[in-house]
């Protein structure tokens, strides 16, 4: 019933991507079932394609759950607004890792059920992949926010960051606050802290990110 619904136009409106309702399919499925319930064959079934047409675009519903998160990359990025390039920029990198999660929450009960079967300890198959996963993530948070730093101040950057995100995460799969709040002022108060310690080395609020 959930992927029916899925396959379903509103008038005037350009049909979706199949990938996409693909996608759309299995997060009403797992919504309604949980995600350790979601079979791809009854996604197809929904749509009224066949699994062949699922796996021509999905190697399996691990890569289902990969191509969501990359939809909060694309939000993440497309964040941007008129004020970003004149906040400080442990600002920036707070507007778009809220925003990375804001694109996440319709569907948090899913994502937060995804993120766990992907750490699932007997399957490194799956968080191994995950790790070079937060890792783009990361390298685009970084451009986004404006920080073009190299060498050894990259390198700590890139590792503060990574730690945050998973931080974050951890964070969010449990949030049941209105408005992910327990997750903002998550984010707020470790990047306030970093702030007092990268302060001197992150580019100028004037940067033009």
């Amino acid at each position: 019933m959930a992927a029916k619904k899925a396959n379903k136009v509103k008038k005037g409106k350009r049909p979706a991507d199949l990938g996409d309702r693909i996608i759309d399919a299995a997060l009403l499925m797992a919504e309604a079932d949980g995600w350790e319930s979601v079979r791809l064959r009854r996604v197809a079934e929904g749509l009224g394609i066949s699994l062949a047409d699922v796996q021509a675009r999905f190697q399996d519903l691990d890569a289902v759950a990969d191509a969501w998160f990359a939809r909060a990359n694309a939000a993440m990025l497309a964040s941007r607004g008129r004020r970003f390039a004149a906040l400080a920029p442990h600002e920036r990198i707070k507007d778009l890792m809220q925003s990375w999660f804001d694109a996440l929450a319709p569907h948090h009960r899913a994502g937060a059920q995804m993120l766990a079967a992907k750490l699932y300890a007997p399957h490194p198959h799956h968080w191994v992949p995950l790790i070079f996963t937060l890792s783009r993530t990361v390298q685009w948070l970084r451009d986004a926010a404006g920080l073009d730093a190299r060498g050894r101040r990259r390198q700590v950057e890139e590792v503060g960051l990574s730690a945050l995100f998973l931080a974050a995460i951890a964070v969010w799969s449990r949030d049941d606050s209105p408005g992910q709040e327990r997750t903002r002022k998550f984010l707020d108060s470790r990047l306030s802290q970093a702030d007092r310690v990268m302060g001197c080395l992150w580019p100028s609020r004037d940067h033009n990110a």
